[in-house]
């Protein structure tokens, strides 16, 4: 379960998620006016949270692991 709450996006990641879901979600108000610009929130949740579940399914992570003191 360990695996499922760890950051997985980097910094510079999570503000370009960030800022592509909000744009997404922003064509619900303008452009085409779609339903779909509702997929907005996936990438604006994960970019807020720092977790990927996609990420955390095959084991990939994009933030640096920390070094271990031993």
């Amino acid at each position: 379960m360990d695996r499922f709450l760890q950051i997985t996006e980097h910094p510079a990641e999570r503000v370009i998620r960030v800022v592509l879901g909000l744009f997404v979600l922003s064509l619900l108000f303008w452009g085409p006016q779609s339903w779909f610009a509702l997929l907005g929130l996936v990438p604006l949740a994960t970019g807020i949270t720092g977790r990927c579940p996609l990420y955390s399914l095959f084991g990939f992570s994009t933030c640096r692991m920390k070094q271990s003191e031993t």
